[in-house]
C-alpha cells in the first residue's frame, strides 16, 4: 500500500511543482489593447480622422472585444478581464506585472508610463 501511494504521490508533486514554475511573475512594458485590433490599431485609426489608439481600444472593448497586452510584438491574453486598472491603461503604454503562463497573463499591477 505504501509503495502504491508513493508511486502516485511523487509524480503528482512533480507535476504540481512544474505547473508553479511555468507561471512566472514578471513585469513587461507594452500596450493594453483589445482582441479585435490586437497589436495594431492602424487599420481603424487611419480610416477615422482623430481616432486615437485609446479611443479605438475602448470602442472595440465596448463592442465585445477582450483586453489583451502587447509587448515586444507578442499578444498576451489577459486572464482577469475585470482587473480595475485595465480600462485606465487601455490604448496606453504601461508597465504590467503579472503571472505569465504561455500566452496568457494574470495581471496583478498596471503602472502608467510617464509621458515624455
Amino acid at each position: 500500500m505504501k509503495h502504491v501511494l508513493r508511486t502516485l504521490l511523487i509524480p503528482g508533486l512533480l507535476v504540481g511543482f512544474a505547473t508553479l514554475a511555468l507561471a512566472a511573475t514578471t513585469t513587461l512594458t507594452g500596450t493594453i489593447s483589445d482582441s479585435m485590433c490586437g497589436a495594431s490599431h492602424a487599420k481603424m485609426t487611419s480610416g477615422h480622422a482623430g481616432l486615437t489608439d485609446r479611443a479605438c481600444a475602448l470602442a472595440c472593448l465596448k463592442a465585445g472585444g477582450k483586453y489583451v497586452f502587447v509587448a515586444d510584438g507578442k499578444v498576451y491574453n489577459i486572464a482577469n478581464q475585470n482587473f480595475a486598472d485595465l480600462e485606465k491603461g487601455a490604448g496606453e503604454t504601461v508597465s504590467l506585472t503579472g503571472d505569465v503562463t504561455g500566452d496568457t497573463i494574470t495581471v496583478s499591477k498596471v503602472a502608467m508610463e510617464k509621458k515624455k
